[in-house]
């Protein structure tokens, strides 16, 4: 089903510049959109590849107005990567049926557990005793709910993910270890994403908490009595250790990994792959990771990384030193 691009301004908003009766078939990237799809320009960089994109219409920003204007028709808006996230919803609920409130026949939902006749239980889902799942929620397929874990209102739970598994934790006990068990739960608010086999364990005494808003991609570790603040975001590999706080509108990216007891303020943004082994009390961008290098000099760098304390202590010595001298000849 078509959309025309009149229905989608006064959707949307935004300036067209262009027939409001062409049809769109589609979304596509803008080095490969063909002329029955719409696609977007954000990156001023890629701005050169307008004028070869063969697309019905364009999605742009006001500086990039003439030239998208030159090449044919194009909707311009402030942000045209927002405009674009909200045009894939208009999509999505013209194209694809709207899911209503339910249980799928092979979905295990204890008598115990409360489910809102708005949410929607997939197949293979298990939400457990004592757990409750809120209004609009999705499980999409094969999502645990444990026990007593709460789910807010309007969240989306993709496959494999497991809310409320045991957190790690274990006690040394002779020789061997002596389960310490898990007697919390998890807590997620409203409006919450969480990817596909991504993992947020139950608290050992209070809750695990993820706040409104919050968006999990896939393949993401959070352990006990973490607590995520409102509107962060993590991104896939990432993961948390136990009783760490991310503040509010946070983003931690790729294969980052943030140590346990540790705090992080609002407004920090972590690159992929970097190690957080303490608290990060300001609000800025951080990253750190060891540059990849071919392994024979990699090692040689990693043998001078081993020398550095060694080599600060030599250097402190100089500076001593000098500044002696310095006392002598005054």
């Amino acid at each position: 089903m078509a959309l025309a691009l009149g229905s989608i301004v006064d959707a949307l908003g935004g300036q067209l510049h262009g027939d409001p009766a062409v049809r769109i078939e589609g979304l596509a990237p803008i080095a490969t959109a063909g002329p029955e799809q719409i696609s977007f320009l954000s990156n001023p960089k890629l701005q050169p590849q307008l004028a070869a994109c063969r697309a019905a219409c364009v999605i742009v920003a006001p500086a990039a107005q003439e030239a998208a204007r030159a090449r044919g028709a194009c909707i311009v808006a402030d942000d045209p990567y927002l405009y674009y996230a909200r045009l894939t919803q208009l999509w999505k609920r013209a194209h694809a049926p709207a899911r209503t409130g339910g249980v799928h026949p092979s979905a295990v939902v204890d008598a115990e557990a409360e489910v809102h006749p708005t949410a929607w239980i997939g197949p293979l889902c298990v939400v457990e005793r004592g757990a409750r799942v809120g209004a609009g929620t999705v499980l999409t397929s094969r999502v645990t709910i444990g026990e007593r874990c709460v789910v807010g209102e309007r969240c989306t739970i993709q496959p494999g993910a497991v809310i409320g598994g045991d957190g790690f934790g274990f006690a040394p006990a002779g020789g061997h270890w002596e389960k310490i068990e898990q007697l919390g739960a998890v807590c997620i608010g409203n409006d919450v994403d969480i990817g596909a086999n991504t993992c947020i364990d139950r608290g050992a005494l209070g809750d695990t908490v993820i706040e409104d808003g919050v968006k999990l991609d896939n393949l993401i570790q959070i352990a006990h009595n973490v607590r995520i603040g409102r509107h962060s975001a993590m991104a896939g590999c990432s993961a948390i250790a136990g009783s760490t706080t991310v503040g509010e509108h946070c983003t931690i990216g790729g294969a980052a990994v943030v140590t346990g007891h540790a705090t992080i303020a609002d407004h920090v943004h972590i690159g992929g792959g970097a190690s957080v082994t303490g608290s990060v009390r300001k609000a800025g961008a951080y990253g750190g990771v060891f540059p990849l290098d071919e392994f024979g000099k990699w090692e040689k760098a990693a043998a001078t990384l081993r020398q550095l304390p060694a080599l600060r202590e030599r250097l402190r010595a100089l500076e001593r030193q000098a500044a002696a001298r310095d006392q002598e000849k005054t």
